[in-house]
């Protein structure tokens, strides 16, 4: 509870944990003394002609338990951060916990990558032990975007075959999964003109990869597609170095036809993969891309 944004709040926090600790030692007190009264020891509330409210003290094992309560609270909140600001004796957080937890797992782990991060790419490829650890990187990293099989879905990369944004060779792959990538596609209606002019450049793209497409617009069209040439080239096969996807082949990632594509041209898109630098080892990231750069190339795994 460091990150308060006015001193005061950390203050008042704490100071409501003190008295509601001390309210409850009170009231503990204020029970104990009390009395069994006299006469017949009850409260004078009756119910149902003869059921009587009886004021009996509280029995010892839950006046002890919750005597145990509060100094357990006390004892926690001397040791962990819990008062407002105060970090607590131990300077415990969960940051801190997370960051020895992923220490002590890449410790352990190191043993079992020996030696892989020092391969290359197409050789861990064709080492099994490698390429079972690889699949697992793949599914607790990979899947929940590009699916388990690696084929991808709309808007997400298909890794299986051999159509790759920012380059597929084993250096790309591993950059990719280290930094991340960012790709962007700005809203072009305004540079091509109006919405037949979209229309018409979007018969032109589809013309590339001898996509169902009409004649007439595509001609219209491909005068109106040197703006788009900048990244994908006068000929629409792409640049690897910026993510511009090639136009001329059947791979379409967020769709084909063209309401797609003038969508597409009209309002842009972006995309991220994020960066697992962070998260991986670099010979977690050597392996991994070792597993997907076999997912487009035939290997043979062989048995150690």
């Amino acid at each position: 509870m460091s990150d308060f944004f006015n001193p005061a709040w950390s203050i008042y926090v704490g100071g409501v944990t003190v008295i509601g600790l001390v309210a409850c030692l009170a009231l503990l007190i204020i029970a104990a003394r009390r009395r069994v009264m006299a006469n017949d020891n009850t409260t004078g509330h009756v119910w149902d002609e003869d059921l009587r409210e009886l004021n009996n003290p509280l029995p010892r094992w839950w006046m002890w338990l919750f005597v145990l309560t509060i100094a357990f609270s006390a004892l926690y909140l001397g040791l962990y951060p819990g008062l407002g600001s105060h970090p607590g004796s131990w300077d415990w957080t969960s940051v801190g916990q997370y960051e020895r937890e992923q220490a002590n797992a890449r410790a352990a782990a190191a043993p079992i990558y020996a030696g892989l991060g020092t391969q290359a790419v197409p050789e861990l490829a064709r080492n099994r032990q490698a390429m079972m650890i690889g699949e697992r990187l793949f599914a607790n990293n990979c899947a929940a975007c590009h699916g388990s099989d690696a084929r991808g879905s709309k808007g997400f990369p298909n890794l299986t075959d051999a159509d790759w944004l920012w380059g597929g060779s084993p250096e790309r792959i591993e950059e990719t999964i280290a930094k991340g990538r960012q790709g962007a596609m700005p809203p072009m209606a305004a540079a091509v003109g109006n919405s037949d002019d979209v229309r018409e450049v979007a018969h032109y793209v589809l013309s590339l990869s001898s996509t169902a497409y009409n004649p007439i617009a595509a001609a219209r069209g491909q005068a109106k597609f040197a703006v788009c040439a900048g990244c994908h080239g006068a000929g629409g096969k792409g640049n690897a170095l910026i993510g511009a996807p090639n136009l001329s082949d059947k791979v379409w990632l967020h769709g084909w036809g063209e309401g797609a594509i003038a969508a597409m041209v009209s309002q842009g898109k972006t995309n991220v993969m994020p960066a697992h630098a962070e998260r991986l080892t670099p010979e977690q990231i050597r392996v991994l891309a070792a597993y997907v750069w076999s997912l487009s190339h035939s290997t043979a795994p062989t048995g150690l």
